[in-house]
Parts: C-alpha cells; structure tokens; sequence
C-alpha cells in the first residue's frame, strides 16, 4: 500500500533547486556520451531513447514522486518545478542543435542529428511523465505521429 502525501508541498530552495538541476544536466550530458562512445541501444531507425537515458529518466520520475511506501523513511516531496527547469534545459538543446544543423557546412551533421532526434525524444518522454500520462495515453499519441522516413 502506497501512502500519498497531504497538505501542502514546500517549496525547494533556489539553490537546492539550482543544484537538482545541475545533476540532471550532468546526467545527460554524461548517458549521451555513453550512447556516443558504446552504441549500445543503436538501431537502424535511431537509439532508442528510453535506454539511452535511464538516469535521466529515474531522476525525473524521483522528482515527481508522489506517492511512497508506507514504511519508507521520508514522504513524498514532488518537485515539478524542477522538471520544468529540466525541460528548458532540454528545449535550449533541441533549438541550439536546430540552429546548429542549418548552418551550411556543418562537418558533424551526422551526430548533431542523432543527438537532436535522441533530445527531441527526451522532451517528449519528460513530458509524459510531468504530466502523469499512462501507457494508453502515451500509445494514442504516438500512434498519432507521423512516421520517419
């Protein structure tokens, strides 16, 4: 049995906020280098975010926890105002990596690709889990996509 927290949450201060945000960059700053160096969750199609980016992705969820155990040693202290900040951070990236790829002549168009279409991926999987959305939900939007190609 799970116990949901009551009352109102307090708010986290700016520099625990600041330093909570700082881990997620490093978190994917250093899962995207993994993928870079190993390849590991590499297909024809693209990596496969949901693999490429496991921290990052615990991390978010950790934040948004809402509900614990009944014998866990702490409740539940939902931050999402901190993965709102992750989600600026990780739009910045998608629009500097935009930019990047309409400059002529840039010489690695191959991997500013790879890592827009892994960071697009990320916001859409942050973005899930922000707002609570179930595994139906999820399918009916991606089954709304278009497909690559």
């Amino acid at each position: 049995m799970v116990v949901p927290r009551t009352g109102p949450r307090p708010s986290v201060s700016d520099r625990v906020r600041g330093f909570l945000c700082e881990e997620a960059e490093d978190l994917y700053w250093n899962e995207l280098e993994w993928e870079n160096i190993t390849d590991e969750e590499a297909l024809e199609e693209g990596a496969l975010t949901e693999l490429a980016f496991p921290g990052l992705l615990a991390f978010v969820r950790g934040l948004l926890l809402r509900e614990v155990m009944p014998d866990a040693k702490a409740p539940p202290s939902p931050q999402p105002e901190v993965v709102e900040d992750i989600l600026r951070f990780l739009a910045g990236r998608v629009v500097e990596l935009e930019e990047r790829l309409a400059e002529p002549d840039d010489e690695d168009d191959a991997s500013a690709r790879r890592e827009l279409d892994m960071t697009s991926r990320l916001v859409d999987l942050v973005l899930y889990r922000y707002h609570g959305l179930g595994s139906s939900d999820i399918e009916k939007i991606e089954a709304g996509r278009p497909t690559p190609g």
